[in-house]
């Protein structure tokens, strides 16, 4: 019964603390407006349904009763988020908690935020549960992979409607502070139970949010207020560490600037990062070197896939006068022996991945050398995942993945599942429409698992797929690891 979900949702706010006992009535009024009621009886009844559940039937009775015309998955959510909306603190509130908490530690504030991220289903637990999630041992240590199956496909009447509906630019991204309590539509996300921190970064007002989608612990997204194109400069490394400085248990890194090699929203000035532990932190020196003038700060080459110089000083202004110093080197750098342009027809190619964190008692930068040059053979760029891996990684390898952490896509937990059981009863694989883009790489690793089964199908898939997601940060490594890569790399680090 509706009323009974109503009453569910009202108790799931006041118990999470979204929703105040003394809001109780207002909350509940809200909640019958939603839903097009004018009339209420609260039962007796008590229960302790998961979220998703309740917001289902919700979300069910609109639909079966006029409220929502369409009951895709995107509608559904445009609605349960309106819903959730009643039950939020306003944002006001939410800065006023997270500003009382951070000035006794920025740990408390973040804590206190990610949960309500969370309570307020933003950040949807009940999708999050559903991602795949395994490590692969490779030379350069673990790799973590994931396959994300927690943000939604649209469904193709949500794809039609999106077609159809009159353009809008507001808001401008889904970055833009105007996200925060925006309605949506069929194109654009519902941001009503949504909630923004504003934070200052070196002087400028900024907004601090989690990711929907957290593809690692508290994923965190840290933004320009003002719609502005991304930038790696002096400036970018100073965000970096100001940051840091103020959320010392948070890593802030930020994609590359350039297309094929950045990420997939450049016009927007942001940073991410989290309280996590990516692979290519946990990654040690293959080898040390000191740049000139710069004698006191610990420099070297990570034993890594891409090409990544690690630079660690207790000042920060020492490492972002160093990163100022590589980046004006490597953005003029041309090596055409080892197929490195800094620019083409006037195009500019070479560009840093830079990564920040504090580590010991000291602040550390990764510096990820990254050039986009295509070529006839290579049309999606040169240092990008290779044909023959495009089965499994075929986007852009961007801030996450450059750091160790794949975000696979969603169609691979079905293909790999009919993967297993086609190898098992010996199926011809090219005659399959879906797994035929697998075949070459399954006649290739197959041989090396006589006894492949059931019982140990899925744990060789998934080792493999480690493998793949290794070569695909190896093609993006613009020295190879290889004794000529090697050779390459050090050639530059003599130039520095």
């Amino acid at each position: 019964m509706i009323f009974d979900a109503i009453k569910e949702l009202v108790e799931y706010g006041i118990s999470t603390g979204l929703t105040p006992e003394e809001e109780r009535i207002y909350t509940t009024n809200l909640l019958l407006e939603c839903l097009g009621l004018d009339d209420y009886e609260e039962s007796t009844g008590t229960s302790e349904r998961e979220l998703a559940d309740i917001l289902s039937e919700m979300c069910d009775y609109a639909y079966e009763n006029g409220v929502i015309e369409d009951n895709g998955i995107t509608s559904r959510d445009l609605f349960d988020t309106k819903l959730m909306n009643c039950l939020m603190p306003r944002p006001k509130q939410v800065i006023d908690t997270f500003n009382a908490l951070f000035a006794e530690d920025s740990r408390k504030a973040t804590d206190y935020f990610y949960k309500l991220s969370q309570d307020s289903n933003y950040i949807r637990r009940d999708r999050i549960r559903k991602d795949m999630k395994w490590t692969a041992p490779t030379p350069y240590g673990e790799l973590d992979i994931t396959i994300n199956l927690s943000k939604p496909e649209k469904d193709p009447k949500a794809i039609a409607a999106a077609g159809k509906a009159k353009a809008s630019s507001y808001p401008k991204c889904q970055l833009c502070m105007e996200n925060e309590g925006y309605a949506g539509r069929m194109n654009h996300p519902a941001r009503e139970n949504h909630r923004i921190i504003p934070i200052t970064v070196l002087g400028k007002k900024w907004g601090f949010q989690y990711s929907p989608y957290v593809y690692y612990n508290e994923h965190c997204i840290v933004f320009n207020g003002e719609h502005t194109p991304m930038k790696i400069d002096h400036d970018a490394f100073c965000k970096l560490f100001d940051f840091v400085r103020q959320f010392p248990h948070y890593c802030l890194g930020s994609n590359a600037d350039l297309p094929i090699v950045g990420g997939s929203i450049l016009s927007h000035d942001h940073f991410q990062g989290g309280n996590y532990e990516f692979p290519m932190t946990r990654a040690e020196y293959e080898s040390k070197f000191t740049v000139s003038g710069f004698e006191d700060v610990e420099t070297g080459i990570v034993n890594w896939p891409l090409s990544v110089i690690r630079i660690r000083h207790e000042n920060a202004e020492r490492l972002i006068a160093l990163a100022d110093h590589i980046l004006d080197a490597w953005r003029g750098y041309t090596d055409e022996e080892a197929f490195i342009f800094a620019e083409t027809d006037g195009e500019p190619h070479n560009t840093i991945t830079p990564i920040c964190r504090m580590r010991d008692g000291k602040f550390e930068l990764d510096l990820t050398l990254r050039n986009n040059i295509t070529t006839e053979e290579c049309p999606l760029g040169v240092y990008h995942p290779h044909d023959e891996l495009h089965h499994i990684k075929k986007e852009n390898i961007g801030l996450i993945e450059v750091m160790g952490l794949a975000i696979l896509p969603a169609r691979l937990k079905t293909e790999m599942a009919d993967l297993k059981v086609a190898i098992i009863e010996g199926r011809d694989l090219r005659a399959d429409e879906v797994l035929a883009k697998h075949a070459d790489w399954v006649e290739e690793f197959l041989p090396e698992y006589p006894e492949f089964s059931n019982e140990n199908g899925d744990a060789i898939i998934e080792k493999e797929i480690g493998k793949v997601f290794q070569r695909v940060l190896e093609d993006a490594g613009v020295f190879k690891t290889d004794e000529e890569g090697r050779k390459f790399f050090g050639r530059f680090v003599e130039s520095l």
